[in-house]
């Protein structure tokens, strides 16, 4: 995935896939309420430069649904599989930004304060792993963050994922920003999941 050619794989139908508690699914208009109450809960954006507003949030499922349109995967909305409930995004996405790893896939995450601390973020992201790895026959899969997000960082690790001796500073994040610089972590193929 190195050619500034390289396009990544696209298959049709759009793929869902469910794990254990979850079910990862293409965005529906029913979740941009709930999304926007997660992206402005200073928590779960600490990490980023700002919260979003309400416009802001659904620009972002706009984009979400079109990288879907174009590639039939993306970050997936997450409900939990007994209540039907949407608690975040999981999955694959290929960065907007011109980063040091790019071409590439990466593999994120942002979920609900009220469901964090119940590995669903960890459970969701090896189904997502399996289906870049198996389904789309990627040859890595990344994941970044700023420095300071060390829950985003442990979660890389429980996943396997090996971090880069150099950080990077994030070009979407204003220069002199707090939250610029990030680490980048690294999977390749040939990955299998921990046991459970």
């Amino acid at each position: 995935m190195t050619s500034a050619a390289w396009v990544p794989p696209a298959v049709q139908p759009p793929i869902e896939f469910t794990t254990g508690r979850l079910r990862l699914r293409r965005w529906q208009d029913e979740d941009r309420a709930a999304f926007a109450a997660l992206n402005a809960d200073p928590h779960v954006m600490a990490f980023f430069p700002s919260t979003l507003s309400r416009e802001q949030s659904d620009a972002v499922v706009d984009r979400l649904q079109a990288h879907f349109a174009r590639h039939g995967w993306g970050f997936w909305a997450a409900e939990l599989k007994a209540t039907a409930q949407f608690i975040g995004f999981v999955g694959l996405n290929v960065p907007a930004a011109q980063l040091p790893c790019s071409p590439c896939v990466e593999i994120g995450w942002r979920l609900a304060r009220a469901h964090w601390g119940q590995g669903y973020a960890t459970e969701a992201a090896r189904a997502a792993l399996r289906v870049g790895f198996d389904r789309l026959a990627l040859d890595e899969i990344v994941s970044f963050t700023a420095l300071a997000n060390l829950r985003s960082q442990a979660v890389m690790e429980r996943l396997g994922m090996r971090r880069d001796a150099q950080t990077f500073e994030h070009p979407a994040v204003p220069a002199g920003h707090a939250l610029r610089e990030h680490c980048l972590y690294r999977l390749r193929r040939g990955w299998r999941p921990a046991q459970q």
